[in-house]
């Protein structure tokens, strides 16, 4: 299976009048990705860690026989962990031939957005967080930051 690209991903999402986006929170900001790229949403899942793997990497999940990659983007993106372990949920991407879960605090709905609202990345974000966005989509009260799904899976260790 070919690997999609940022690229590819952008102009298929924009192509029409509005985007269909998955939302999610981390703390108080609110991402989204394309829902194509969403294979499902599961709840906490057993988590089996991976020794001398990166902070970020929870561990591997066993999905219905499938080995699934945990990638938590609280510690990611340089936040703490949540308080509480069990109050999360896993966004299950396919990138490539591979499975990945996104750790986030709550699931949002999916979403039609107004493409004529997709603006490119501020420059008043951490230079840390900017390199793992697309670009932002200003709501009504609030911004809604598409996420790269391209340069969070293709991590290189710190």
């Amino acid at each position: 299976m070919e690997t999609p690209t940022d690229a590819n991903i952008i102009e298929s999402v924009l192509s029409g009048e509005a985007s269909q986006l998955c939302g999610f929170k981390i703390m108080d900001g609110q991402y989204a990705i394309p829902v194509l790229e969403v294979q499902e949403v599961v709840k906490p899942q057993k988590v089996t860690p991976v020794p001398l793997g990166p902070e970020y990497v929870d561990g591997l999940i066993n999905l219905r026989g499938q080995i699934v990659t945990a990638i938590n983007l609280r510690v990611l993106f340089g936040l703490p962990r949540l308080e509480n372990p069990d109050e999360y949920m896993n966004i299950i991407v396919r990138w490539g031939d591979s499975l990945y879960a996104l750790v986030v605090d709550e699931i949002m709905d999916v979403m039609d957005i107004q493409n004529s609202s997709f603006e490119d990345t501020p420059d008043t974000i951490e230079e840390g967080l900017k390199k793992y966005i697309r670009g932002v989509f200003k709501l009504e009260n609030n911004l809604l930051t598409l996420l790269s799904l391209e340069k969070i899976l293709d991590i290189k260790v710190k």
